[in-house]
């Protein structure tokens, strides 16, 4: 098949970027069905925020089912299932008792 260049916008900014025929051909190549949403500074930006520990989860504050410590986790806890804090967490995997 013969690609050609597109314009494409960018998602978060706004600006047109292009898609070059190069870019096209790697993503048939690899499989991938949707062209890119980002400019390659938006992309960037969005990898390194997620790399620095930015990754949105909203932390959530529980009572260890163990000990009885305030904690904090990084997930809702769900009804009926227990929530340790780090240290009861660490001791629980290092005895080999999965819960």
């Amino acid at each position: 098949m013969e690609y050609q260049d597109k314009v494409l916008k960018c998602l978060d900014c706004g600006t047109e970027f292009i898609f070059t025929a190069g870019e096209q051909a790697f993503f048939a190549d690899k499989g991938f069905r949707h062209e890119p949403k980002r400019c390659k500074s938006c992309k960037s930006n969005r990898a390194s925020s997620a790399s620095s520990g930015n990754t949105g989860r909203a932390e959530t504050r529980a009572i260890c089912s163990q000990c009885g410590k305030e904690t904090t986790v990084p997930f809702k806890p769900t009804q009926g299932r227990p929530v340790f804090c780090r240290e009861c967490y660490q001791q629980r995997r290092t005895m080999g008792n999965p819960d």
